[in-house]
């Protein structure tokens, strides 16, 4: 199996794009171009930005948000999960400082 790029046709506010991809990352490439082209849908439907390249500035700062915004709510809920399992590690073994 060949690792070269093949061209994927993707469509975004009903205009096509030809990228480059890696035949095993064709799926994912897909579906954030769909996920993409939702995006700026809804916000050229909110009708308050016009401009294909303002809509997609502005989705591109919306995906960004949400990553991030996932990103922290993550490294929280890690951090939280460290912090039960050092209280339980702590509860379990003997103080330290007895024979």
């Amino acid at each position: 199996m060949s690792n070269s790029p093949r061209n994927i046709s993707v469509t975004l506010l009903g205009k096509e794009y030809v990228v480059a991809c890696p035949a095993e990352a064709e799926e994912e490439l897909l579906k954030a171009a769909a996920y993409l082209d939702k995006k700026m849908q809804d916000i050229r439907a909110g009708g308050r930005i016009i401009g294909s390249e303002k809509v997609a500035v502005m989705a591109a700062l919306n995906i960004t948000y949400e990553l991030q915004s996932s990103q922290t709510a993550e490294r929280q809920a890690t951090s939280a999960r460290l912090d039960q399992l050092s209280e339980l590690i702590a509860h379990t073994l003997p103080d330290s400082g007895q024979p």
